[in-house]
């Protein structure tokens, strides 16, 4: 009878060690999709966290690795192993990783959380046989040991960060799930010239999140206050709406920020999405003078009327105001407003301009399971006519965006590596 109880308690314990497990495996599930690692560590077509997916850098093509249990992947990293490369920039060999990999951002996860990620990546994620590939930096640039000199100057240490008494518990979970795992300074915050971003936090000063410069054909814009080219026209319940479907009830989702929103966003809770949007909501504009927009009439009047003199406008009635409409509202969580829109006042117009040229696909989701598509107009606008339009929709309905010129059309038509064709209505929509 002692022998039949001692063994049921054993068994006991080992089910109990057993939900915990699956627990803490849900959890970093969970915390992975809040840090979108499949967006980067999937190439096209691939297994899912397999690796080589390329990314292009100021100095040549990395390629992302294999984190899978496989033993071309994590097989062999203990949780130290795991935890040095994620929030500290460190490979299990001892060399220094590329900051494509944000560890700087990282730094922030706790512990607890990093051991939640560690079982999910060991226990929960299908082992994926595929050797890491080398990058395309040439040499001398592809030496590594300048960048343990670059982590040393600029990665933060690793340090727990608690929650602030003083502050709204909402907004501390959405600065953590910002500055952290979410990463979005890495995208939103502009770079200095040895190429750290500029601010880490809040605290860090008003570059943070304050905008990127071009990387790839397009523009992370800034999550501040700013009403003409940030988020001070946003509500917190639209920015909600925005990150968890794509769309909200004047924009939509373009973009890198399409993948964020498709393997991220809409898998999060209403909590922690209400408490990123409350937190972005507390920045304030980096303008002092900046000014809620004020929509200017003039315009789509002239257009109502049969004017299409202003430079610009003949190729809009043309090809853009059957969706965005002449008076630039455009219709709700369909087709994305102009008037008022911060994207399109933004100093610099490549995103506009790359939307103009390739098009784009408005994703599926959970939620929003519609998905509408713009065409590509590369093949049939010229470069004059491509500036002309853009112009004139970032100058009407009250906006203040500056013009843009044909050579600037033409260098971004150069770069842009995929093959004119007529069909290509692009797959790539509009990120942040």
């Amino acid at each position: 009878m002692k022998a039949l109880v001692i063994a049921s308690l054993a068994l006991l314990s080992s089910c109990s060690v057993s939900a915990a497990e699956t627990d803490l495996i849900k959890q970093g599930e969970y915390l992975a999709r809040a840090g979108d690692c499949v967006a980067c560590h999937t190439a096209k077509g691939g297994k899912p966290f397999a690796g080589g997916l390329p990314m292009e850098t100021p100095i040549g093509v990395i390629y992302s690795t294999n984190i899978t249990p496989d033993t071309t992947g994590l097989g062999d990293y203990s949780f130290e192993d795991f935890d040095k490369a994620v929030r500290h920039g460190v490979a299990k060999n001892g060399s220094t990783l590329y900051p494509a990999m944000p560890y700087p951002s990282y730094a922030r996860v706790s512990d607890s959380d990093m051991q939640a990620l560690y079982a999910y990546f060991m226990k929960g994620v299908e082992p994926v046989a595929q050797a890491n590939k080398d990058s395309d930096i040439p040499w001398p640039l592809s030496m590594r040991w300048p960048l343990a000199a670059w982590r040393w100057m600029f990665a933060p240490t690793v340090q727990e960060h608690p929650a602030q008494a003083a502050v709204d518990p909402v907004v501390s979970r959405g600065a953590y799930l910002v500055e952290g795992l979410g990463h979005c300074g890495a995208c939103h915050t502009p770079r200095a010239l040895t190429m750290q971003e500029k601010a880490l936090s809040a605290t860090d000063g008003n570059a943070f999140l304050s905008g990127s410069a071009p990387l790839e054909g397009w523009i992370a814009k800034s999550l501040r206050g700013d009403h003409k080219d940030g988020l001070g026209s946003w509500s917190e319940e639209q920015l909600v709406q925005f990150l968890k479907t794509g769309r909200s009830d004047r924009s939509a989702v373009f973009g890198g920020m399409s993948d964020v929103v498709v393997h991220s966003m809409q898998y999060m809770s209403q909590e922690d999405l209400t408490a990123i949007a409350r937190y972005l909501k507390s920045l304030p504009a980096v303008d002092p003078k900046d000014q809620p927009h004020q929509y200017d009439k003039q315009v789509a009047e002239a257009l109502w009327k049969g004017d299409d003199s202003k430079p610009g406008a003949s190729v809009y009635i043309d090809n853009c105001a059957a969706c965005h409409r002449t008076d630039g509202h455009g219709y709700t969580r369909v087709f994305p407003a102009l008037a008022g829109n911060p994207v399109l006042q933004t100093a610099d117009a490549t995103s506009l301009i790359n939307i103009v040229l390739n098009g784009g696909t408005l994703p599926a989701t959970h939620t929003a399971p519609s998905t509408f598509t713009m065409p590509a107009f590369a093949w049939r606008l010229s470069d004059q006519e491509v500036a002309d339009v853009v112009s004139f929709v970032r100058g009407s309905w009250g906006n203040k965006g500056a013009p843009v010129k044909a050579s600037d059309v033409a260098d971004l038509r150069k770069s842009d590596r995929r093959p004119p064709s007529g069909d290509d209505l692009g797959q790539v929509t509009q990120k942040h």
